[in-house]
């Protein structure tokens, strides 16, 4: 059974397809331009543009690259300052323990 997105992560999906979008419109590309470039089928770029869950990540990243913008993928979790965070406090720092000569 497929698990349902909060309704947080779905409007995110949703917002990332409308920046897709507004990205196609400002280049100037009809979205049969895009697909045929991306080699994904229109309807598919319509999910994308939708946020839909259901479109796998390569895709979107097919989409990314028509438009000229893969490298803004590399930007996800980049600065992932919980992890670092929760690294940070797992970390344990021995102290040296200084040898006495005899």
């Amino acid at each position: 059974m497929k698990r349902a997105l909060l309704p947080k992560h779905e409007r995110l999906l949703q917002e990332l397809g409308e920046n897709l979008r507004m990205a196609r419109l400002r280049r100037n590309l009809s979205s049969e331009q895009v697909a045929e470039r991306a080699g994904i089928a229109r309807n598919t770029l319509i999910k994308i543009e939708n946020g839909d869950e259901g479109v796998a990540i390569g895709y979107y990243l097919r989409v990314l690259i028509v438009l000229g913008l893969e490298e803004d993928l590399r930007k996800v979790a980049q600065d992932d300052l919980l992890g670092r965070k929760l690294q940070d406090a797992g970390l344990t720092i021995s102290k040296r323990v200084t040898k006495i000569k005899k």
